[in-house]
C-alpha cells in the first residue's frame, strides 16, 4: 500500500479533529505528503470509522493513484499549499490541516487579520491573515488562501475556517489548535470589553524565539 504511514496518520488526525471539536461531522480535512504523492481524507466519510485503505493517494497534479474513494472536495487547496506555499524557515511542507473550528471561523467574519491578543499567534507568523471568501473546493479559494499564507504557516478563510501546514501532521495540527485558541481568547476578551493588544514588534520577537524552541 502506497504511503501506509501517512494514510494511517491521516486517519488518526482526522479523528482527533472531531474529538477536539475542530470540525463537525465530515467537515474539515487533512493530508500528508511524501515526495510527489499526497494522502488525503476522502469526501463525505465519517472519520470515526476511517481506515488507512479508505484514504486516497493523489499526485501533486490531482491524479488519483491509489484508493477507491474520492478525495476531499478541498483537494485544490491542499495541492496549492504543496505546490506553491513556502515555509518561512525553509522547511519542507509535509502536511496540511483544514478545520471549521468555531472561534476561528467566527473571527474570520469580523476582521482581516487575527488581532495580536497573545504571543502564541507567532506560531503562525507575525500575523494571521484572513483570506477573502470564495466558494469551497474552488481554485479561487485556493488562490485567496495562498495570498493569505505568504510568509505565514496558516491563515483563516473568511466565513469558512482555517488552514495550517507543517513539516509533519503533528506540527500542522498543533498550529490549527493554537490558532483556534488565540481566536477564542480574543473573542472572550472582546465580549468583556476592549482588550489590550501586543505590539507587532513583540509578535515578531516571539517568532524569532520560537525558531529555537523545544528539544533538538
Amino acid at each position: 500500500m502506497l504511503l501506509a504511514e501517512e494514510r494511517a496518520a491521516v486517519c488518526e488526525y482526522a479523528r482527533r479533529m472531531t474529538t477536539d471539536g475542530l470540525v463537525v461531522g465530515t467537515s474539515g480535512n487533512v493530508s500528508a505528503r511524501q515526495g510527489d504523492l499526497v494522502a488525503v481524507t476522502p469526501t463525505g466519510v465519517d472519520y470515526a470509522g476511517l481506515r488507512p485503505d479508505d484514504v486516497p493517494v493523489v499526485r501533486l497534479d490531482g491524479e488519483i493513484v491509489e484508493g477507491s474513494l474520492k478525495p476531499t472536495s478541498e483537494l485544490p487547496m491542499h495541492l496549492a499549499v504543496y505546490r506553491n506555499a513556502a515555509d518561512p524557515d525553509g522547511k519542507t511542507i509535509s502536511a496540511v490541516v483544514h478545520t471549521h473550528s468555531v472561534h476561528a471561523t467566527a473571527v474570520s467574519t469580523l476582521v482581516t487579520e487575527v488581532p495580536p491578543i497573545h504571543y502564541m499567534l507567532a506560531a503562525i507568523g507575525p500575523t494571521a491573515r484572513v483570506a477573502s471568501y470564495a466558494t469551497y473546493g474552488t481554485e479561487e479559494l485556493a488562490k485567496a488562501m495562498l495570498k493569505a499564507l505568504e510568509s505565514r504557516r496558516g491563515c483563516l478563510l473568511a466565513n469558512h475556517g482555517t488552514v495550517t501546514f507543517g513539516d509533519s501532521l503533528g506540527s500542522a495540527y498543533s498550529r490549527a489548535q493554537q490558532l483556534e485558541w488565540v481566536c477564542q481568547v480574543w473573542l472572550t476578551a472582546r465580549a468583556a470589553g476592549a482588550p489590550n493588544l501586543l505590539p507587532p514588534a513583540e509578535i515578531e520577537h516571539v517568532v524569532e524565539k520560537l525558531r529555537g524552541y523545544g528539544q533538538r
